[in-house]
């Protein structure tokens, strides 16, 4: 089998390290190379690349588009991680991969189902580029996989699962919390990539994968089983989540550029989609015209939940985003 040469824009991040892990263990079917600013090209976790097997090219992509078009030459598929706040630097990633004669662009989405026009800021920016992408006729591939169980559990009282947590206080419960929502560990999002562009049958379509369907109450309940403990729940109610949701809106539109506001106005977001309009379901990634990796590929077995769980309660895992720290949900 001729094996499809990868190109990984974030590769050093925490989507783009889980998808470079997926594709490295099927190194029968790939060969990755990873796609750096150079800004970034000296950094320790690059040179920690290089020192497994992974090739570097350097680009610049907000640079001169010849460039960038004879840096992606050869790549058979091109898969960007790029931050969250970087979106529409895909646009001209997507105008050089049609120019270099990529054969398949997988843009960065790796997120929850929803649909576009204004229910989610970033969801709208990242359709801008599947717009883009369409427009151009470049070959593509959207992976969607719901939310992380990484950023989905709750503190403990006793203080056992801080480590973990990105925010240091995360008991809310969301409009009741009984709306399921479809959620991933992190570290299976590199097992769906692998498995989906080596798959004639999701070239330009859309494609889901999750690992449980579940509720925050669910979620809740699986850790307190586990652990013991009883969490005291703060409940916040959907007018909550709208004036939250409204109020980050505006200072967003005052402030387009500041991070902290981004943040706030796509956390508000994801807690309106998923939790008042139950957008991330499968139900709806079906409606929205996505296939199903568990009809695809019924032999891959995802994570569940507690398994997750348990290796939480050992003190097992890494937290997220290590550089960032929250005082609450």
């Amino acid at each position: 089998m001729t094996k499809q040469r990868v190109l990984l824009l974030g590769a050093t991040g925490e989507t783009g390290g889980s998808i470079l892990e997926g594709l490295l263990e099927d190194s029968d079917a790939f060969v990755v190379e990873a796609l750096v600013r150079p800004s970034s090209s000296d950094k320790p976790k690059v040179k920690a690349l290089t020192d497994r097997g992974v090739k570097i090219r350097v680009a610049d992509i907000e640079g001169p588009i010849e460039k960038l078009i004879d840096i992606l030459a050869g790549a058979d598929v091109l898969i960007s991680a790029i931050d969250a706040m970087s979106q529409l630097a895909q646009i001209r990633l997507v105008t050089a991969a049609k120019e270099a004669g990529v054969k398949r662009f997988v843009p960065c989405a790796f997120t929850t189902v929803a649909p576009p026009g204004g229910v989610m800021a970033l969801r709208d920016q990242k359709e801008e580029v599947y717009q883009h992408v369409r427009k151009l006729y470049l070959p593509y591939t959207i992976i969607d996989v719901g939310y992380w169980y990484q950023l989905s559990f709750p503190t403990l009282p006793s203080g056992r699962v801080d480590y973990a947590c990105l925010f240091k206080t995360r008991t809310e419960i969301h409009n009741g919390g009984s709306m399921p929502t479809m959620l991933t560990d992190q570290r299976d999002i590199g097992s769906f990539v692998a498995l989906i562009i080596k798959d004639s049958r999701t070239l330009n379509k859309s494609v889901f994968g999750y690992g449980e369907f579940l509720s925050e109450n669910e979620v809740y309940e699986t850790l307190e089983a586990l652990s013991g403990e009883k969490i005291d729940r703060k409940y916040v109610s959907s007018e909550e989540i709208a004036a939250a949701r409204a109020s980050n809106a505006a200072a967003l539109k005052s402030d387009p550029n500041a991070i902290p506001n981004l943040i706030s106005a796509f956390r508000e977001d994801y807690h309106y989609s998923k939790y008042v309009r139950g957008d991330n379901t499968p139900a709806n990634a079906a409606y929205l015209g996505y296939l199903n990796t568990r009809e695809l590929y019924p032999e891959f077995k995802p994570r569940t939940f507690e398994e997750f769980a348990r290796e939480l309660l050992d003190g097992r895992l890494p937290k997220p985003y290590q550089h960032l720290v929250f005082d609450t949900a």
